[in-house]
């Protein structure tokens, strides 16, 4: 089989525990785009996080594509243009947040590359700190986001967010796409809106065909992009789940995982 597109997450998948992508994959990536593989970052994050990547990475070099909050937006590198765009309504979101509200936990959204919200804690830190992007501390979350956002996260302590995340499926499963992707991010889009669903449209788009793309994960909202891929692929930290569903389990996101699946799947004769 010739693989002709690889698609990966990028927190504790691509990234290593400092954030960065090793030298040992970069170099792979490189190989295999410059060998027609067409490389995808995928991942919960804004596109904003994502472009200093991409362009380490030279996706624009070689035409490869951003997939960012969780396939809400799809971001062709060579032309800088977004060929895919889905959104939460102002009212979708005003309902989220009275949801957030009457379950107290923390709600985020993005709006104008600013992360907005009422609260500030440990868990938006982290988000603070993974996307690099500016933060505003609001009074009034529905007097500000006043107009459609991408996506939202509700934040809380790991065990009770998993609570959460059932009482949010059963009252509005029905209206958003709902995953948890850190333990402490329950990341809600557009309904039908997933890594997954966006995956298919882009390689589609493409004339690529599913049992042509390699995917590799490690958490609950790659599943769904894993499900449509030719070959399902994780990292050796990934969740036991994950590793349930895939063809091939790598090396960890701390050991060139990247390397391995690219050296097997794409170069190995």
């Amino acid at each position: 089989m010739k693989y002709k597109m690889i698609v990966t997450d990028l927190d504790d998948t691509l990234l290593n525990s400092q954030g960065k992508v090793s030298d040992k994959d970069k170099e792979s990536i490189m190989k295999a785009q410059e060998n027609g593989v067409i490389f995808v970052l995928a991942s919960g994050r804004p596109t904003y996080a994502m472009r200093d990547l991409a362009q380490e990475l030279k996706l624009d070099k070689f035409g490869s594509f951003i997939l960012s909050y969780n396939g809400s937006i799809i971001t062709n590198c060579k032309t800088g243009k977004n060929i895919l765009e889905e959104t939460l309504t102002k009212d979708e979101i005003h309902l989220l947040y009275d949801f957030s509200k009457n379950n107290n936990v923390e709600i985020i959204t993005y709006l104008d590359d600013s992360i907005i919200s009422e609260d500030y804690s440990s868990y938006i830190e982290v988000e603070v700190e993974l996307t690099k992007m500016p933060f505003e501390k609001v009074k009034n979350f529905k007097a500000v986001v006043d107009k459609d956002c991408v996506k939202c996260i509700m934040l809380e302590e790991p065990e009770y967010l998993k609570q959460v995340e059932k009482k949010l499926n059963s009252e509005l499963g029905n209206q958003f796409s709902i995953a948890i992707s850190k333990p402490f991010f329950l990341e809600v889009t557009k309904l039908g809106v997933d890594k997954g669903s966006s995956l298919l449209k882009l390689a589609n788009k493409l004339g690529i065909q599913q049992d042509e793309i390699i995917v590799v994960g490690d958490s609950y909202n790659d599943i769904p992009m894993l499900k449509v891929a030719g070959m399902p692929t994780c990292v050796e930290n990934a969740k036991p789940e994950i590793k349930n569903i895939c063809k091939f389990i790598s090396t960890s996101n701390n050991n060139n995982g990247m390397t391995k699946i690219i050296e097997n799947l794409i170069f190995k004769k």
